[in-house]
């Protein structure tokens, strides 16, 4: 995809996955392409515990899957990793490289997110120009961030108030029985982790969660 197929695309996610490389399980290949035949429209591969090669491994299937189903991939904190698997989306936290830092090494065609834990953050992340969407949270208290405050609904309530065109997401404990609360909180797109990672069927998760973010 160039950049522009992919900002389309991105306008029309709603369900996006963060997942690990699946190492204990041994089900990556078919684990993703159950998530995005259940709707689950970006899948982004973080798994810290990846030496370098392994994670280039990883996210060289996590593409070919994406290819597959003509949908997004992303990848986590290393641009230099991201640059050499090709990656549609970069994601990065607030400690980890500067938008120019990744566009340095990126360049203009790979989509740009970062993840934010205030309303401050959230403002400033969307504002930035070189940033193609924005996520805050986590919203409830989640292991997957260990020591993260929860930023509740009313944040997530703040940061919609405050987004225009641009995307955004919340993440943090959503899942199918609490995603409602945060789409009435005003989140039209969500990122998830154990509700997919941890779901066993997870195509018919996907297509849950996917039918409770759905555009009108």
């Amino acid at each position: 995809m160039d950049r522009s197929q992919r900002q389309l695309a991105l306008a029309n996610s709603r369900l996006y996955l963060c997942t690990d490389a699946r190492t204990e399980q041994g089900d990556l290949r078919e684990f993703l392409h159950a998530c995005y035949e259940g709707g689950t429209d970006i899948i982004q591969l973080r798994d810290k515990k990846l030496e370098a090669r392994a994670e280039i491994k990883a996210l060289e299937v996590l593409a070919e899957v994406a290819a597959e189903h003509g949908k997004l991939f992303a990848a986590n904190d290393r641009a230099d990793v991201a640059y050499l698997v090709g990656a549609d989306v970069f994601h990065v936290g607030q400690g980890d490289l500067t938008t120019e830092q990744a566009r340095r090494v990126l360049g203009p065609d790979v989509l740009l997110g970062r993840s934010n834990n205030s309303v401050a953050q959230f403002a400033e992340s969307y504002a930035d120009p070189g940033l193609d969407y924005a996520v805050i949270g986590p919203v409830w208290p989640t292991p997957t961030k260990p020591g993260r405050r929860a930023v509740g609904l009313d944040v997530v309530a703040e940061c919609a108030a405050l987004a225009g065109e641009k995307p955004w997401f919340a993440i943090g404990g959503i899942n199918a029985e609490t995603c409602p609360e945060v789409v009435g909180a005003g989140a039209e797109r969500i990122v998830v982790v154990r509700a997919l990672t941890a779901a066993a069927d997870p195509q018919h998760a996907a297509e849950v969660l996917r039918g409770l973010v759905a555009a009108d």
